[in-house]
């Protein structure tokens, strides 16, 4: 049975975090040792022989009318030959930034240019999309966070359809105006991709929108009580099997915080995963809650989550 409302308010869980309990903070600690056999995946250095795609920045973009009064910016990705490409499929990574710097551990500009000149992959479009900085005072799920901190917390850990609309309704129709392309319509051929809240972001924008995306790529995600995140085990093992392919990814050494422990969450969702008949696969290592591990499989993901063109979808 789920919580009563009326025990929520008993519990003391309709009230944000206190800033410090039990001695201690909100906050990430990582050691390089952890991460140390990590480090980003070959098709990150194209060669001088791979066509690079073009990389276009809209600053301060406030367009939004689902998440009105925030700014933030965008980066959109074409690959090479996109204008003769049939039908592109598209990647929205979270926390983009992260993911499209040229030195950081991901560099998913690079292996989309490296995978699509090897032919692993169709053409793909990507934008890369920063959480939005609002005009104002936000709540958060704990009281340490300031404004901007929490409006990312809004829109990557509640669990509502919020969010996906915005990249499905708000996004995606950008993405094709700015580029001047139509992309293809078929949820197989659109993945969103994000680290730790953007993780959980990325899983719950295709669990409320399978129609529109069935592909996730999920780093350290934040399945914690954030915003209620720990409770998607249970709803996955009770409710009827979406038509989602899912990769996560953690580590030993991930977050452990006042919201709860990355680790047992993540191993926690991958079990529901596996009791419940997904095709999904689960990456544990030795890192901590960075990008590093995932870096090193990015490639190796996006070929597991992209083998649609060898199967009868």
């Amino acid at each position: 049975m789920p919580i009563l409302p009326a025990h929520i308010a008993e519990l003391g869980l309709d009230k944000p975090i206190p800033a410090e309990v039990n001695g201690r903070r909100n906050g990430v600690v990582n050691d390089p040792t952890w991460d140390a056999a990590y480090h980003p995946c070959a098709e990150a250095y194209p060669g001088a022989d791979v066509p690079a795609g073009v990389v276009r920045k809209l600053e301060d973009w406030s367009g939004s009318r689902i998440y009105p009064g925030t700014r933030r910016h965008l980066w959109l990705y074409a690959p090479a030959g996109l204008a003769t490409a049939a039908a592109p499929g598209i990647v929205f990574f979270n926390d983009g930034a992260w993911y499209l710097s040229r030195s950081g551990p991901v560099r998913a500009a690079q292996v989309l240019d490296t995978l699509r000149h090897q032919q692993e992959i169709e053409a793909t479009v990507a934008v890369f999309i920063t959480p939005g900085v609002p005009d104002g005072p936000v709540e958060g799920p704990i009281e340490s966070y300031d404004a901007p901190t929490a409006q990312r917390s809004l829109e990557y850990d509640t669990l509502t359809p919020r969010y996906g609309e915005f990249l499905f309704s708000e996004i995606l129709p950008l993405v094709e105006r700015e580029l001047a392309v139509k992309l293809s319509s078929e949820p197989v051929h659109r993945t969103v991709c994000g680290i730790s809240s953007g993780g959980i972001a990325a899983f719950t924008a295709a669990w409320h929108h399978p129609d529109q995306c069935q592909r996730v790529l999920s780093h350290c995600g934040s399945y914690t009580d954030i915003w209620g995140g720990h409770n998607y085990p249970s709803l996955i093992r009770r409710t009827p099997r979406k038509p989602l392919r899912v990769l996560l990814q953690s580590g030993e050494h991930d977050a452990n915080t006042p919201f709860g422990d990355w680790a047992l969450a993540n191993r926690a969702m991958a079990s529901a995963l596996e009791y419940a008949g997904y095709d999904y696969r689960f990456e544990f290592g030795t890192g901590g809650h960075n990008l590093n591990h995932g870096g090193a499989l990015f490639a190796d993901s996006l070929r597991w989550l992209w083998r649609w063109r060898n199967e009868d979808e």
